[in-house]
């Protein structure tokens, strides 16, 4: 029986990878809270509501050991991902056509199930099965990822779709309903006074809907179905399946009212002692809209303080480059982003120190023993806490699997099939760590192609030169090194 049209056929929804949702980051969360969790190079992997494939296909290309599942509603979406799959020759993955509703234990079982950007914009009776299959086929270690919008912040966003539904009601064509919703709400906007109050929610609301891409906004803010819900409500609905809370899949980031002390006792008021109601008083604090929470099977022992043996176990890796500050004399250590952090604790200088020697690589907890042992470390609960500081604040990436990153720029560099594969078509590229590199320069996206391990320098050179006749050959010579440095620092050097 044919499957109904549906509606991400007629307005193709973007792609991308969302770095949240790579098992080896459901791995860490897992390990820190003491499950164990299946090893990422070798799990199963099913992704409900997959599109085309741009999370799942590029996890399937680096795990080849894994196995991947994934299905969507959508045909046009799967069409595209099984051509892509075909190309790139992966046998270690399925995408196919299929109805949440449908679907069950023909499937098997998997260590981690991804369902990102689906609960909310669902019907309850869909809504329901995606829960009661995550229960089914979860491995009893396994870990399922969920997003959904939340409140109290949805509330917030409700507002902005009941304005934006109200003007499009009678206009049928998506992207006409997408251009006129949005400049119904400027026009909303614009009627009030400077630094109104309700000019500035709705101004900062807009700032986030004219940064994405039309289609984003005519699938989630005008999709038929678009509910929120409290945290504390979509826990409950997941202990209905016998599935309990285990953790957001990203730690808060360092102004996080859960790191106030100062808050605790107002926590612990409004909460008592129950866990889960005080984090759902947090997010009031946080007026929080969006959640990536993760979930596990109900009967699993869940350590909410994370024991320093479970460091024992994980991978270190950090992209922050250590430079000295001229007036102080101390290490500065500063992210790509621009976020900087000033240290003499010689921990911290000996572990981002190590770290930046090997990056994009990671070392694990035992190639890190000498330099630590050397500064003073000691893996006790104050030294668990140091490391955790040094996460929250990005300082420090947590793993449990080796990406098949290259260990320097070879003599013929090669970038992974799968990063020159995407950027034939489109504007950005997956990375081997699972984060996208913009290729918005014309010739990084050639040199991304002839980057393709037959070439040596000088005949990447010459393929450069043949490809832009009019740049003067000494500044493409010129951005040679520094190209494969950014290849190779983005994780897209394969081994």
């Amino acid at each position: 029986m044919p499957l109904p049209q549906d509606p991400y056929d007629a307005f193709t929804y973007p792609a991308f990878p969302f770095p949240n949702t790579h098992p080896d980051r459901l791995a860490v969360m897992a390990t820190l809270h003491g499950l164990t969790s299946a090893p990422v190079e070798r799990c199963r992997v099913l992704e409900i509501a997959c599109n085309e494939g741009a999370n799942l296909i590029p996890m399937a290309y680096a795990m080849p050991q894994s196995q991947f599942i994934g299905f969507d509603l959508a045909q046009a979406p799967v069409a595209r991902a099984q051509e892509r799959i075909a190309a790139l020759g992966l046998t270690n993955i399925r995408i196919f056509a299929g109805d949440l509703l449908d679907v069950g234990s023909e499937l098997g079982q998997f260590d981690y199930i991804i369902a990102h950007g689906l609960y909310s914009w669902v019907p309850e009776p869909v809504r329901d099965r995606l829960l009661s299959l995550c229960s089914e086929l979860l491995q009893p270690q396994g870990v399922a990822f969920i997003s959904y919008n939340a409140l109290p912040g949805g509330h917030i966003r409700r507002m902005l779709r009941e304005m934006m539904q109200f003007r499009v009601e009678d206009i049928e064509d998506p992207a006409q309903r997408e251009a006129e919703a949005t400049r119904f709400l400027h026009l909303v906007a614009s009627t009030r006074p400077e630094n109104d109050v309700y000019r500035v929610l709705l101004e900062s609301q807009l700032q986030r809907i004219d940064s994405r891409q039309p289609n984003v906004t005519f699938h989630d803010e005008l999709n038929s179905t678009y509910d929120t819900l409290s945290f504390f409500n979509f826990v409950k609905h997941a202990q209905k399946h016998g599935l309990q809370y285990l953790d957001d899949a990203e730690l808060p980031p360092p102004p996080d009212p859960s790191y106030r002390q100062d808050l605790r006792p107002m926590i612990e008021s409004a909460a008592g002692n129950d866990f889960l109601r005080q984090e759902q008083v947090l997010d009031f604090f946080r007026m929080r809209q969006y959640r990536e929470t993760l979930l596990c099977k109900a009967n699993v022992t869940v350590n909410r303080e994370f024991a320093p043996e479970q460091f024992r176990k994980l991978l270190f890796a950090s992209q922050a480059a250590g430079t000295k500050n001229e007036e102080t004399g101390a290490p500065v250590f500063q992210l790509p982003g621009g976020i900087k952090m000033e240290s003499n604790h010689p921990v911290v200088i000996a572990l981002l120190t190590a770290l930046e020697r090997v990056w994009p690589r990671a070392l694990s907890f035992d190639e890190l023993v000498q330099p630590l042992s050397e500064s003073g470390f000691v893996l006790d609960t104050a030294g668990a806490g140091l490391l955790m500081r040094l996460a929250i604040s990005k300082m420090i990436e947590l793993r449990k699997w080796r990406a098949p990153l290259a260990e320097g720029i070879s003599e013929r560099p090669r970038a992974s099939l799968c990063s020159r594969f995407e950027g034939r078509s489109r504007p950005q590229s997956t990375t081997l760590l699972h984060l996208s590199i913009k290729l918005d320069d014309p010739k990084i996206k050639a040199f991304l192609q002839f980057a393709d391990g037959t070439r040596t320098r000088s005949e990447l050179l010459n393929a450069m030169v043949a490809e832009f006749p009019g740049t003067p050959v000494s500044q493409l010579e010129e951005g040679i090194e520094p190209t494969l440095r950014m290849f190779y620092a983005a994780g897209v050097l394969e081994a």
